[in-house]
């Protein structure tokens, strides 16, 4: 449901939010940063689901780990939970993620953002969406990320995620997928099952997925890594 208003924001805004922030991402990219393959911590260790739990989601397919990848069984949604500490802004997480079978998001990445928390959709709504939810109380399908890709089934996608205190980007392979600015926007969940992969989480929906290479690292607030 589209947030009072927010209908009739003008497009130029967005444009210039957009703008403003890849500018900051720029004029940032010479800061003190960790190298590119520095400072990442494993959340899989390859072999067991220790520091992760199942997401208690009604109608959830099987979880277990396999051939040292994480398995995500078809179900109405199905997920898991980080349980260890957790940053809450200024961090990157990356993975290796699949779709196995079905037509849904097979990657729905929760993560704290801005004293609340969106969901990083790939795959959504019958199989092509990749987008954040919420925004303005407007979904991966209809904000401004919202953008459609063709995700092959057995392919193993690398993706990246760049979390700071003024927006978000995003990256399937080399591929910047999202790139936003959230100052002064309404950051939320959408309404619904999601709630329950809060704080940190991972799920498929109607889809079986393969998870992998899960890590994360810190930041220095107010930094920036340079484009890849």
């Amino acid at each position: 449901m589209r947030r009072a208003g927010a209908a009739n924001l003008p497009r130029i805004t967005l444009a210039v939010v957009t703008i403003r922030f890849a500018g900051i991402l720029v004029l940032a990219a010479a800061a003190a940063m960790p190298a590119a393959d520095e400072g990442w911590k494993p959340l899989f260790d390859g072999t067991s689901l220790q520091g992760w739990k199942e997401t208690p989601f009604a109608g959830r397919g099987k979880v277990e780990v396999a051939d040292g990848v994480i398995v995500l069984g078809a179900g109405s949604i199905t997920g898991i939970n980080w349980t260890g500490p957790f940053p809450k802004s200024n961090y990157e997480v990356r993975l290796e993620a699949m779709r196995v079978s079905g037509v849904d998001f097979f990657a729905g990445i929760t993560f704290p953002v801005r004293g609340s928390y969106l969901t990083w959709i790939n795959g959504g709504w019958g199989g092509t969406v990749v987008g954040l939810s919420n925004l303005d109380d407007m979904d991966a399908s209809e904000n401004e990320t919202s953008r459609r890709r063709t995700f092959q089934a057995g392919r193993w996608y690398r993706l990246r995620l760049l979390v700071v205190d003024e927006g978000v980007q995003a990256w399937i392979d080399d591929d910047l997928a999202i790139d936003v600015y959230l100052v002064d926007r309404v950051v939320g969940l959408r309404p619904g099952p999601i709630e329950l992969s809060k704080p940190f989480g991972i799920a498929s929906y109607g889809t079986t997925a393969r998870l992998r290479k899960i890590e994360y690292r810190e930041l220095p607030a107010g930094g920036r890594p340079a484009a890849k």
